[in-house]
């Protein structure tokens, strides 16, 4: 029987609540019908806005939206999208599908957005195509609340007040469709542009995002942190807060040809094992990042993350629409688990992508709206946002599947808030149930109040626009007390499990 210890003495860090973020891009349906319909729609909506959407996102505490890419965020031009929305410039979005962008949802549309939800902003500039002058106007446009030119048009077009930017992405993936570059090139480049992402409000400062690596190229993270930020040159800091990293859970690379919901074992856990990469890589570019900047300044940011499957039969290729199962459930467990566990250094991270992209957290299809399990995943684990994290080892769970694609049985990571310990526990065999004993070293008797879980009999199963509940998150019986502080867990094959222990 595997055993969770729970040191309920020992914090490790605060668990950030943007670790739990999400990326919206201009990309298939995900700003499109998914998050914007425009005010004329049929589809209920607050100036635009999804209301059956924005709901569902209020209820998982969405704590920062990205914004508008992704690759589409360095071909982007900010004041194509303001204005009169019907003398807005048009362009072709040469990333995603060859399609018309009509600019209609721009940055206006975005404050709104995240003021409906309730998040903070994370905005990405344009440093691929785009000019310093054009990301310094942009940042003044936003947060600029003086006599000036771009304050001024952005009062003449509605806004009287300027936004609060929480986050502020200098370029997008610039080792690849952000521009191509080399680790030195970019990072002069980053040290030019930063300099003029001014900070208009010194009680509204801008967090400053530094394009990281993509995946394992720790050359990249090298080169740009001893050029951008090196503890032995004191003028440097203050120029980058964040650095990114982005990683997709890829089974068969680049071009996918296995569907979401049709899989074996070996891809099924193929896929899990590539979602447990995610602690390698958290752990190798954390420590280039300890060369140059022991004291922990510059956090880092996995600003997109997530599965990566064929598109749906009979959509645009280019849309990246996928379904999502009780895999994608358990690869949202195991990369959160991963994020609170490394709480020291990962400080953002934003699944890719919010609605109708990749591993979606909602998809819509007109009217009608779903929850993925991927969302229950979410729910499930807004519990840690802003919670401690606490010491939490598990032993005797053995791996499972074989050879490359072989991860350990159960992954796990536990927090404290308000006097609430919350464990969430994810059991990856495709097949049987695990039975754990959980031990908590507390000096007070701590009872279960809530239990929850994720799972289905089928790790193919989904949630569709006829059966929208088939994979939802659920009360969770499967706990039993042994003895003060010790209980005993059956968790079923392939489910994510959250305890939660109080007082009572």
């Amino acid at each position: 029987m595997a055993k969770l210890v729970i040191n309920t003495s020992k914090s490790l860090g605060k668990i950030e609540p943007e670790v739990y973020g999400h990326f919206s891009e201009h990309l298939g349906r995900c700003i499109y019908e998914g998050l914007y319909v425009g005010e004329d729609s049929d589809i209920p909506n607050v100036n635009g806005m999804r209301s059956d959407v924005v709901e569902a996102l209020k209820e998982i505490k969405v704590p920062v939206l990205r914004w508008p890419g992704g690759c589409f965020a360095d071909e982007y031009h900010w004041k194509d999208g303001i204005g009169e929305k019907s003398t807005r410039k048009k362009m072709v979005n040469t990333h995603w599908g060859g399609v018309t962008e009509d600019n209609s949802f721009g940055t206006h549309e975005f404050m709104e957005l995240c003021r409906q939800i309730g998040c903070k902003t994370y905005v990405n500039g344009n440093l691929g195509s785009g000019t310093v002058a054009e990301m310094s106007e942009w940042v003044e446009y936003m947060t600029f609340d003086g006599e000036s030119p771009m304050a001024n048009l952005r009062r003449s077009n509605g806004s009287e007040k300027a936004w609060k930017v929480d986050y502020f992405g200098v370029g997008n993936e610039n080792w690849g469709c952000g521009g191509n570059m080399t680790p030195e090139y970019y990072a002069n480049e980053y040290r030019r542009y930063q300099t003029y992402v001014r900070q208009y409000d010194p009680e509204k400062p801008i967090a400053k995002i530094c394009c990281g690596a993509n995946v394992d190229d720790y050359n990249w993270t090298d080169v740009v942190m001893k050029t951008c930020f090196n503890n032995t040159q004191k003028e440097l800091h203050g120029h980058m807060d964040l650095i990114s990293l982005h990683y997709y859970d890829l089974p068969e690379g680049w071009e996918p040809k296995v569907s979401a919901t049709e899989f074996d074992e070996d891809v099924y856990y193929k896929t899990l094992n590539q979602a447990y990469f995610m602690d390698e890589l958290v752990r190798r570019h954390t420590a280039i990042m300890d060369r140059y900047d022991p004291e922990g300044k510059v956090g880092l940011s996995v600003d997109e993350w997530g599965t990566w499957f064929a598109v749906e039969p009979g959509t645009n290729p280019g849309f990246l629409y996928q379904q999502n199962t009780v895999r994608d459930a358990l690869v949202a467990g195991i990369t959160l688990n991963i994020f609170n566990k490394h709480c020291d250094r990962v400080k953002l991270a934003c699944i890719a992508q919010m609605v109708n992209v990749l591993q979606s957290v909602i998809l819509t299809d007109g009217e009608k709206m779903l929850r993925t399990p991927t969302y229950h995943v979410f729910h499930m684990f807004r519990h840690h946002q802003g919670a401690n994290l606490l010491e939490s080892s598990i032993s005797d769970c053995g791996n499972i599947g074989e050879g490359k694609c072989e991860v350990p049985a159960l992954t796990e990571s536990v927090s404290e808030k308000d006097g609430i310990v919350t464990a969430t526990v994810n059991n990856l065999s495709m097949t049987d149930a695990a039975e754990v004993e959980i031990y908590l070293t507390s000096d007070d008797e701590l009872k279960v109040i809530e239990a929850s879980i994720v799972t289905s009999g089928d790790v193919h199963d989904h949630n569709t626009f006829e059966d929208p509940d088939k994979v939802v998150e659920k009360d969770f019986d499967g706990v039993s007390e042994i003895a003060a502080n010790r209980y005993k867990v059956t968790l079923p094959a392939a489910s994510v499990a959250c305890i939660r222990f109080g007082k009572n």
